[in-house]
């Protein structure tokens, strides 16, 4: 399978940007990382994403409103920016809650800004994006702890905030994904009310190994083995048990799955999570929860955040809006 031409173009343009040695992880020391080591290679990862995803496009969604608000986090208050499409209607309106990937160690309001315009304005929802905390200066659970206090606070100020409490979606990518099906999950154990649906795109759904495949195209920007290992060693506190159903949905025994809310599942062809993303459908299915699967069999894994060069991130975006923006009621 040929590289996409847009996706080759991207990396092209990242080459001049950043050095591509800074991806090493640092030499270990008697089998672990020294502390400045992983503070410096956090640092310049989070430097290299953001300017990978970071990005102002001059035909972005039209908003009638954006709004920079605070969220209560579970053990104090998190950045939050709420997107408000020009097709939303009188509230109260549903709301999609998303969560953005960047492995709990990556990722930020800013760089997820587009994702957020384009998926509210193809839903026709508020979208509440939320900015958790990251490891490794806070490790699980924090941001599985953040994920479902700012579900429980939308839903208890969901007049203020001119939502409908009864049509919250979660939703997120990679990492998000995985906070978003944490919810779901977690809400049907505790008794809470449960979102109304779920959008996982190309969600990180156990954090135990990632599939060894023969994808020429594995090692790229977004997800690798090295990488993938880099956020579980920095999420994860030493002897943390990574099969743990909370970090690993994918796990949950069979009746953590009954009764969980619809869902909607985005696959990439380019993505070592391809696998995990469809068996998270089948256990859905299984436990006979309505969900749909779209794969996108030439993307790559992160492949929402390049709009600004791929056209195909925007369709699927849009896509993915529609499909929500339906099962809301809010799209015909």
């Amino acid at each position: 399978m040929a590289t996409p031409p847009q996706i080759q173009a991207f990396f092209d343009q990242l080459s001049q940007l950043v050095d591509p040695s800074s991806w090493k992880l640092p030499e270990l020391q008697i089998g672990e990382f020294r502390e400045l080591d992983w503070i410096q290679t956090t640092q310049r990862l989070r430097r290299q994403f953001y300017k990978a995803t970071h990005s102002v496009e001059s035909d972005a969604p039209e908003m009638a409103q954006m709004d920079h608000i605070v969220a209560d986090g579970a053990e104090g208050p998190l950045e939050a920016r709420v997107y408000t499409p020009l097709a939303c209607g009188v509230p109260p309106t549903p709301a999609i809650l998303y969560y953005h990937g960047g492995g709990f160690v990556l990722g930020d309001l800013d760089g997820h800004e587009m994702i957020c315009m384009r998926l509210a304005d193809a839903s026709r929802c508020r979208v509440i994006s939320i900015d958790y905390r990251l490891a490794p200066e806070h490790k699980f659970p924090a941001a599985h702890n953040d994920a479902l206090a700012t579900f429980l606070w939308a839903i208890e100020r969901s007049e203020t905030l001119g939502i409908d409490p009864e049509r919250i979606v979660v939703g997120g990518d990679s990492a998000g994904g995985n906070l978003a099906a944490y919810i779901a999950q977690e809400c049907n154990r505790q008794g809470h009310p449960t979102p109304a649906f779920q959008l996982l795109c190309y969600p990180l759904v156990q954090f135990v190994d990632l599939a060894t495949k023969k994808l020429s195209f594995q090692e790229g920007f977004f997800m690798s083995p090295q990488i993938f290992d880099f956020f579980r060693d920095s999420y994860l506190s030493k002897g943390q048990d990574p099969m743990d159903k909370c970090v690993s949905p994918l796990f949950a025994p069979e009746d953590d799955f009954r009764g969980l809310p619809p869902a909607h599942i985005l696959t990439c062809g380019w993505d070592p999570l391809q696998a995990e993303g469809r068996a998270y459908a089948d256990k859905l299915a299984m436990a006979g929860v309505p969900c749909t699967v779209r794969e996108y069999k030439d993307q790559m894994h992160g492949f929402w955040n390049l709009t600004a060069i791929s056209v195909a991130a925007r369709d699927a975006i849009q896509d993915a809006g529609i499909v929500v923006g339906r099962a809301m009621g809010q799209v015909s």
